[in-house]
């Protein structure tokens, strides 16, 4: 934008223009929150990016220790992981584990977010039950569920009494169910929380919608799948990510406190593999070698979600 001046001898000479006072707001504003964003980025590339070059790089290293002198090893790492029986029943367990509870939580949790949201007598009190799991900290689920299911535990008492002793088991303690009990104790933990999330997303769905689906002639299932279910795709897919997430890498809590990976490697998980071959065994670089498998089982499985609930982001 140009403006006319006058020059001696009446000439009239254009010039460059003030720039107008919304610009100037606009690049002041840009500025600031650039600079407001800094210590945000700072923390990310250092505390999230930073993490993750140095589970590449220390997958290539031999590293017997936090102490212990650092050798390049190249591919052997992987060469040792691939060999590792354990490593493929780790793979194998962690693939059930998913298969198994994310299914049964995602599922379970729509379908009790549903109920929840047609606002039954009681819901109030319901959603504070179904998120109590979600209040109680690790070490006291392990407890609660080791008190359940330990040889002389509540569930075998239960059998007994009811005359099904025969069906009496070490659950915790046998390669049979020892892998089961820790899904079930995933399900329970997860699929309360994972419930009230679904119910408050599907309190803002517009109430039109359902009363038009009443009007059709829709029972609460096919309203529940065929009207509410493709309102809230996206959100599913997310909280299916998250959950994911949480089993694929938090599965190793659980494992330690109940389990140790046993009996044999019977449910052992990547996850647990990692902590165990870091901070037991003392060989970092195997520890990490897993680690990028799981990184990569990660993003795979990611992108495989956001592929089926065909989410646009």
């Amino acid at each position: 934008m140009t403006m006319l001046s006058s020059a001696p001898g009446g000439a009239s000479v254009r010039g460059p223009a003030a720039p107008s006072p919304s610009a100037t707001t606009t690049k002041r504003r840009t500025q600031g929150g650039t600079v407001l964003a800094l210590p945000a980025l700072a923390w990310y590339l250092i505390f999230m990016v930073g993490p993750l070059v140095a589970i590449f790089v220390i997958a290539v290293l031999h590293w017997p220790g936090m102490l212990q002198p650092v050798s390049f090893a190249g591919t052997g790492n992987v060469r040792a992981v691939l060999d590792d029986p354990v490593f493929w029943d780790a793979a194998r367990n962690t693939a059930v584990q998913l298969a198994v509870a994310l299914p049964l939580m995602i599922i379970g949790a729509y379908m009790l977010g549903y109920y929840v949201a047609q606002k039954p007598p009681g819901h109030r009190v319901l959603r504070y039950l179904l998120f109590i799991p979600g209040l109680i900290s690790t070490p006291a689920k392990a407890m609660v569920f080791y008190a359940v299911l330990s040889p002389d535990g509540l569930l075998n008492g239960a059998l007994d009494t009811v005359g099904l002793g025969s069906m009496t088991d070490a659950w915790l303690a046998s390669p049979s169910t020892a892998l089961a009990s820790l899904i079930v104790l995933d399900v329970w933990s997860g699929i309360g929380f994972t419930a009230v999330l679904f119910a408050a997303r599907l309190g803002s769905v517009p109430d039109e919608i359902g009363e038009a689906a009443q009007l059709d002639g829709a029972g609460h299932w096919r309203a529940m799948w065929r009207i509410h279910f493709p309102v809230i795709r996206d959100f599913v897919g997310v909280v299916t990510m998250l959950q994911f997430l949480w089993t694929l890498f938090g599965s190793a809590q659980n494992v330690l406190l109940l389990t140790q990976g046993g009996p044999g490697s019977s449910s052992t998980t990547l996850s647990f593999l990692v902590y165990q071959k870091a901070f037991i065994a003392a060989d970092l670089g195997y520890s990490q070698t897993v680690g990028v498998v799981l990184f990569l089982v990660g993003l795979a499985g990611l992108l495989t979600i956001r592929r089926v609930f065909r989410q646009n982001y």
